[in-house]
């Protein structure tokens, strides 16, 4: 049986969506969050000769942690909610759904308008990361290690975005060295990401290395999240991305209990 017709929205409208009162947010975010990393990489500094060794693991560690939170994200604003929610609709899932619809757009997209999203969500992470205490006796490496994990995760997460376009380029808009670090997927390779844009769009979600995408894929996590969601909410997964007819299709659980309610004609799409 061949799967529904997969129906979007329309890229122009939501590319239409990114307002000039919002580039303001976006700037005064990415300030304060560029401020934010230099308060944590100086409250670190005096522990680079005497726990060396802590420092390392925990930028790996944060470097790693960065990766899941990118693809739960990505997951999170792929899957559920509309562009038209206020607040996240414009600043998460519009970008989002732009990018299915049109995945070269973000390649035109300017430093702020790429990443000024992450530092804003960024930001409270980033400054409850400098009220870890690293002074306290018997526990300075404990707390070391999770300052430097966490600060280290945050700063990876707002590189996400960028990484992400970076991976839509051209190959010969790609400077040599990023060629390089994704020939050796350090970050994240174009033909690995390409996964992700197979329709409907449902595996694959972490960006910044993709390293994580294999194990969770196999673990089946996100479908495992979807069903949770979806039993306790009543919720179809992907159902403004796609349309009801093939969210439907493709949803890993869906609601009997109403079903004239779930698939009514009247609701989007």
């Amino acid at each position: 049986m061949s799967q529904p017709e997969i129906q979007q929205h329309d890229a122009k409208k939501l590319a239409a969506g990114y307002k000039k009162s919002f580039r303001l947010v976006e700037i005064l975010a990415i300030l304060s969050f560029w401020s934010l990393c230099l308060a944590i990489a100086v409250k670190a500094y005096p522990f680079h000769l005497t726990h060396p060794w802590v420092i390392v693991a925990g930028l790996f560690s944060g470097f790693l942690f960065a990766d899941f939170v990118s693809g739960f994200v990505h997951w999170m604003a792929d899957t559920w909610g509309s562009a038209d929610m206020p607040v996240l609709g414009k600043s998460l899932v519009r970008p989002f759904r732009e990018h299915h619809v049109d995945q070269k757009a973000m390649t035109h997209h300017d430093y702020i308008e790429t990443n000024g999203a992450n530092c804003l969500v960024s930001l409270p992470v980033a400054a409850g990361v400098l009220f870890i205490p690293l002074d306290i006796q018997g526990w300075v490496t404990f707390a070391l290690f999770s300052f430097v994990t966490l600060g280290s995760m945050v700063f990876f997460v707002m590189w996400t975005n960028q990484i992400h376009k970076w991976s839509h380029l051209e190959p010969e808009q790609t400077p040599l060295a990023l060629r390089v670090l994704q020939k050796l997927h350090i970050v994240l390779p174009p033909g690995h990401h390409q996964r992700h844009h197979r329709a409907p769009y449902d595996t694959y979600y972490c960006i910044t290395t993709g390293w994580l995408n294999w194990p969770l894929a196999k673990l089946g996590f996100y479908r495992h999240a979807e069903r949770f969601i979806t039993a306790m909410f009543g919720l179809i997964p992907r159902r403004d991305d796609i349309g009801l007819k093939a969210a439907l299709a493709i949803a890993p659980l869906v609601m009997t209990e109403k079903p004239a309610e779930l698939i009514s004609p009247t609701q989007h799409p």
